[in-house]
């Protein structure tokens, strides 16, 4: 027997359509790329990314066909998301981040039509026009006066098409599981891959994202977006503040500690969400000029580990709430967040500490377990490290084009790639990444635990971990610190900082101080260039060893 209820698909135009009839007037507020703070409100943007879709129309768009976005956090990035959505279209968003041979492949790999871009990265564009034959048309997000910096041939004006055309258009009436945005991986490892996502599962991802135990957004709150909106989906928040109501804070390409900080107060922002190096800056930016946030109440940090430092510093210092999470581009991308639960919430404030460094535990529609190389089940105790593999209706279920083959185990589970232990209260904590976990006399070392301890060294910005070949162990730990401006620092100094605060063993075996730890496209640690960095380096401990 089947229930009763209505059908209502469950598409994301219907999430703007709410915004904009029961929070019409609710500001979205962007740092324009052309300067000036630009204000507007969630009615506007609906009838704008209506006549967008018009436009889109008239270009021949039409169901399934992929539209690029290359463009920072701003409200015409958001118009053409649901311009793109409500017709059905693809919107496939662009890290420009990227090295140009990565675009170009995704760009082709996608087969994107019409690319929407920013003004700064339209030479990228006209660089490497020839080498994308399946893009038909550009239309640069800004308007007719900046329109003559444009230099792509033929390239369209945002505004103008948005002026041209009515925005009596209809949108959804197409099937919930359509899909309707398009995230490549980082392609840390071989070529990226395509996660499609469809309009339910976004839908949904929406819903568990506005949980008190996940982001715990409200009509209340103002929300700086500065995770950029090219990493999946800014973590669905240009989903979850129209479904909310809540102010939405878009930072344009400054994302300085100086310019967080501005908007932090000038708009009274209550929530934000970034990765780990957005907050250092803002923390240095603080503490160097004496400044507070005065209305800023919850953080939520991912995209790498929370260094315990910078927790505390938040609580103590500014009386600021950090969420630690974890997700990925196949989990749309929440996965789990370390909000307390009713035991850790009667705990002793640094007791809660140890379980708020931790990724978290799942909301509802994401389930997690632990395996062994062979598929085994691992027991939930804290200790014992496992391969995380995950499963639930926002789950990647395939690669786009059918990369990778399958990807499920035969329970279902997708194989996150990271090697992870979940304890007694569900509490899970992410210790390394399969390729990037170090392998020392046949016992695993989280290079991730010693890197968020040695980063909270007052003297350091950055620290990095890699195994390193040794004759004896296989692997051994080294660290490599990038020391803030203006500081000098030596080994043993590094090394008294981690003891006690690690088992012995896992001491590394050298410290190497270096000018910069580069980053991903993503603003995770690059431990793949580190590597390539480092190829070569013999640890002192490894030279010791007699040759055999």
């Amino acid at each position: 027997m089947q229930g009763l209820m209505q059908t209502w698909p469950l598409t994301v135009d219907k999430i703007l359509d709410h915004a904009n009839n029961w929070h019409g007037d609710r500001e979205v507020v962007s740092r324009s790329l052309e300067g000036p703070i630009v204000r507007t409100t969630y009615g506007a943007i609906h009838e704008r990314a209506k006549r967008l879709s018009n436009a889109l129309l008239a270009l021949g768009v039409s169901n399934g066909d992929r539209v690029g976005t290359l463009a920072w956090n701003t409200g015409r990035h958001i118009e053409a998301w649901y311009a793109i959505m409500g017709i059905g279209a693809v919107c496939h968003t662009l890290n420009p981040r990227l090295f140009a041979d990565q675009l170009c492949y995704i760009m082709n790999h996608a087969e994107d039509r019409i690319i929407f871009v920013d003004l700064p990265f339209l030479p990228i564009l006209w660089e490497h026009r020839e080498r994308l034959p399946k893009v038909e048309k550009i239309i640069v997000m800004t308007d007719r006066d900046h329109m003559v910096e444009a230099t792509y041939p033929g390239a369209l004006c945002f505004e103008t098409l948005v002026e041209q055309h009515s925005p009596d258009v209809v949108w959804g009436e197409f099937d919930e599981r359509t899909a309707a945005a398009l995230c490549y991986t980082s392609g840390t490892t071989g070529n990226p891959k395509g996660v499609l996502y469809e309009h339910r599962s976004t839908f949904l991802h929406t819903l568990v994202s506005l949980q008190a135990d996940a982001m715990g957004l409200s009509s209340r709150d103002s929300i700086l977006a500065v995770v950029p909106m090219y990493h999946a989906n800014a973590w669905g928040l240009t989903f979850s503040a129209p479904a909310a109501g809540a102010k939405l804070v878009l930072p344009g390409a400054k994302m300085d500690g100086a310019s967080i900080f501005e908007l932090l107060e000038t708009e009274h922002v209550t929530f934000s969400a970034a990765v780990p190096t957005v907050w250092q800056m803002l923390l240095q930016h603080m503490r160097a000029n004496s400044l507070r946030p005065s209305k800023l109440k919850r953080v939520v940090i991912g995209g790498s580990a929370v260094p315990e430092a910078l927790v505390r510093a938040f609580r103590d210092d500014y009386g600021v709430e950090v969420v630690h999470a974890w997700g990925m581009t196949e989990t749309s991308p929440l996965g789990t967040l370390s909000s307390p639960n009713a035991a850790v919430a009667a705990m002793e404030p640094d007791e809660r500490l140890y379980y708020s460094l931790k990724q978290g535990r799942p909301p509802a529609g994401i389930e997690l377990k632990l395996t062994d190389d062979d598929g085994n089940l691992l027991p939930h105790d804290g200790t014992t490290f496992g391969r995380l593999k995950v499963r639930g209706p926002f789950v990647v279920g395939a690669y786009f084009r059918g990369e990778g083959g399958n990807i499920l185990d035969d329970e279902g589970y997708f194989d996150t790639g990271d090697v992870a232990t979940i304890d007694e209260l569900g509490y899970m904590q992410i210790t390394d990444r399969a390729k990037d976990v170090i392998k020392s006399g046949g016992e695993w070392i989280s290079s991730i635990e010693i890197e968020n301890i040695a980063a909270g060294h007052p003297k350091a910005t950055l620290a990095a971990v890699i195994g390193v070949h040794h004759p004896k162990w296989e692997e051994r730990p080294l660290l490599l610190v990038k020391l803030n401006e203006g500081e000098t620092a030596t080994r043993e100094e590094f090394l008294a900082f981690l003891d006690g605060k690690i088992a012995k063993w896992w001491m590394p075996d050298d410290v190497v101080f270096v000018e910069e730890i580069p980053l991903g496209a993503t603003g995770k640690i690059d431990k793949k260039l580190i590597r390539q960095r480092m190829e070569g380096y013999v640890l002192p401990t490894a030279a010791a060893v007699p040759a055999q």
